[in-house]
């Protein structure tokens, strides 16, 4: 499901939740002349009850979505302090290791900002950039350490290569932190409910004497759209929903 298009799943939920509604209906109709007050009042405390559950996982499916993006947002930060840190201590290097380290890291920001503004479906693009930073934090890596060597000072290049050694470590916490997602069986948990909830809806407005369509269609509509928003939310590279690059794209500007 994750590779799908998330407009493209919340029309089709809307639809499926309108059909089952209407199917609902139908069956309400046909029972209207055999129900009395008992069963519409039964019908309408447990069509309460499931609309209560119904808000219950929608909220906590909700509050994961958010703090994955509040997490990726904050993980996006961290890796861009912890770069910009290693850029400004490329100063501390002896001639002309602080020259290279300068050139190779802001060739490194550029990479990362290319990678991450890659959408998630271009597997083949992504596994060569995935290549490329590899290769690129393995090129400042070997240089820091022969600064180290060269220059065995723990107040200078040594306080480099740690903070080389962070700014891999964010890239390693931030590709996480874009691997984490909402769980699928939660997605099809709700996507079950949300059908049920609309037939539910449907059958306890047909055993009324007077039916109206409307209130179940834009109940099913606000349903879809708060699904389209939480899937959304929970694609970091793919959804309409992005997290910002403006801490990495400062470091270009700086």
């Amino acid at each position: 499901m994750y590779y799908f298009n998330s407009i493209f799943i919340s029309l089709i939920l809307f639809v499926v939740i309108v059909i089952a509604n209407e199917i609902g209906m139908r069956i309400g109709e046909y029972h209207e002349g055999k129900s009395n007050n008992d069963i519409k009042s039964q019908t309408t405390a447990i069509q309460g009850s499931i609309l209560g559950l119904l808000a219950l996982i929608l909220g906590f499916t909700f509050n994961m979505s958010i703090q994955r993006f509040d997490n990726r947002a904050a993980a996006e930060v961290a890796e861009a302090n912890a770069i910009g840190t290693a850029l400004l201590r490329t100063s501390l290097l002896p001639a002309p290791y602080d020259t290279n380290e300068k050139k190779l890291i802001n060739n490194y920001i550029n990479t990362r900002l290319a990678e991450n503004d890659t959408d998630l479906t271009q597997q083949n693009i992504r596994r060569e950039y995935d290549k490329k930073i590899q290769d690129l934090q393995q090129q400042i890596w070997n240089t820091a350490i022969d600064a180290a060597d060269q220059a065995p000072n723990p107040v200078k290049t040594g306080y480099f290569v740690q903070a080389v050694n962070d700014m891999i470590d964010a890239q390693g916490f931030r590709t996480d932190q874009l691997e984490r997602h909402v769980p699928p069986a939660i997605f099809y948990l709700l996507f079950v409910i949300f059908i049920a909830t609309g037939a539910l809806i449907g059958y306890a407005t047909g055993l009324g004497k007077r039916t109206s369509r409307t209130p179940a269609l834009v109940l099913s509509f606000l349903i879809s759209l708060l699904v389209f928003i939480i899937i959304d939310l929970d694609r970091p590279r793919r959804g309409t929903i992005q997290v910002k690059q403006d801490s990495m794209e400062h470091l270009i500007e700086g």
